[in-house]
């Protein structure tokens, strides 16, 4: 017997039961895997979509979000409550608080966990929203609809906000930094959005540094202080990697788990894929790290993909694997045009691509009306657009970006113009 099939004979441990992990799990039994398939989740619930926590879920139009998914009928083992602590590659077994669990192909699919406010931890009515049972805490405090600090004006604190105005709370915003979406947009994109807090009756503090949190109240580095009978903490998250520390997967300085464009790790049979992993996109010569919904719901089908065509006609691989195998079917990359949305304010807001390189920046619409967007391009090319309200600019110019297509910055420039005729005349 091979190597390679008395490993994949161990079948597919995942660990970690958020969309990125359930998702690998369904592909590989779309894809033909016919061996175990075994998906570890630390929390208790069932495996549950995460968007919906910070409005339908937190609001109380519903009662969860678990994904419909049957695992039974999958032939999916599903362990829920298992806290993986430790991965002992030469073993190929996970250490978990109820015992080793061995494998023969693992994925790590294991998230992000959110930042905490330093010196905020154990003080009452301090809430992070990441969980089920964050939003189950959450709600019936905004019920009460208490006067509510929310530290962090990016993209949740947004969506935090809007929730608490929408449950009848007076809300006020604290960003340390001179503008909201700081770590996201560039000052002159983000420039309008700061007037929608107003709009919504939100009170929106830059430049404001919290110096503690007690309970009742925030200290401000400038002296002032707000009444708080609840404070959501929203500054961002980082890759949930903390328990592979010395398992010789390799992780980058931000924590995430260093892929390939195959998603594998440095560890042979060892692949990673979501909030927890960044792979390098040629696309954009760059190593991206991407905390957003849709990577998690695209980076599995490559992950499944690419572990049939590693397992070959091994253990496992079923009727449709075996003849991908014997078709010599190469692995597949992973460069995808990263894509998230918010709805935050009365508007839905869409991003797709990576901006960070473009040359050029152009607008479509007035940023001070309801709809509008906003393009970026690096030598002529469309290389990322920011839409509000304007969902066909989004699908039109994410397929723009796709094809990599010269496009007419005078026509992408004119709101009339539909984006998918912007594309260059041939020279």
């Amino acid at each position: 017997m091979s190597e390679q099939t008395e490993h994949t004979q161990s079948g597919v441990v995942i660990v970690g039961a958020g969309m990125a992990g359930v998702q690998t799990a369904v592909a590989l039994r779309e894809q033909g895997w016919t061996g175990p398939v075994i998906l570890l989740g630390a929390e208790p619930h069932q495996p549950y979509d995460r968007p919906p926590l910070s409005k339908a879920v937190l609001l109380g139009k519903a009662e969860d979000s678990a994904f419909d998914v049957d695992f039974e009928g999958l032939g999916i083992e599903l362990r829920l409550g298992v806290e993986v602590t430790g991965l002992r590659a030469a073993d190929r077994e996970l250490d978990t608080e109820s015992g080793p669990v061995p494998y023969g192909v693992l994925v790590l699919a294991t998230g992000a966990e959110p930042l905490t406010l330093p010196g905020s931890e154990g003080v009452p009515g301090v809430h992070l929203l990441r969980t089920l049972d964050d939003a189950a805490r959450l709600r019936p405090v905004l019920a009460r609809t208490p006067a509510t600090v929310v530290v962090g004006a990016g993209w949740i604190g947004a969506e935090f906000a809007t929730a608490a105005r929408e449950a009848g709370c007076a809300v006020t915003v604290v960003e340390a930094a001179d503008r909201v979406l700081a770590g996201a947009l560039p000052a002159e994109v983000a420039a309008p959005m700061a007037g929608w807090y107003e709009e919504v009756g939100a009170a929106l503090l830059t430049s404001a540094k919290v110096a503690s949190v007690e309970s009742g109240r925030v200290l401000l580095a400038d002296g002032r202080e707000l009444p708080a009978g609840a404070v959501v903490v929203g500054i961002g998250a980082r890759p949930a990697t903390r328990w592979l520390a010395g398992s010789g997967v390799e992780l980058g300085a931000d924590g995430s788990v260093t892929a390939d464009a195959y998603l594998r790790t440095s560890l042979p049979g060892v692949y990673a894929v979501g909030d927890c992993a960044s792979f390098p996109s040629a696309r954009y010569g760059a190593r991206l790290l991407v905390h957003h919904w849709d990577n998690a719901l695209q980076g599995p089908r490559v992950v499944a993909a690419n572990i049939l065509a590693g397992a070959g006609a091994g253990a496992g691989a079923g009727a449709e694997a075996e003849a991908k195998a014997e078709s010599g079917a190469a692995l597949q990359v992973y460069d995808p045009v990263p894509y998230f949305w918010s709805e935050q304010f009365g508007r839905f807001v869409q991003y797709a691509g990576h901006h960070a390189d473009a040359d050029t920046l152009l607008w479509r619409g007035d940023p001070g009306g309801q709809a509008w967007s906003v393009c970026w391009l690096r030598a002529g090319s469309l290389v990322a657009i920011l839409a509000v309200g304007r969902p066909r600019d989004l699908a039109q110019g994410r397929k723009l970006i796709e094809t990599g297509a010269a496009v007419d910055p005078g026509r992408v420039a004119d709101p009339g113009t539909p984006l998918k005729s912007a594309v260059a005349a041939p020279q």
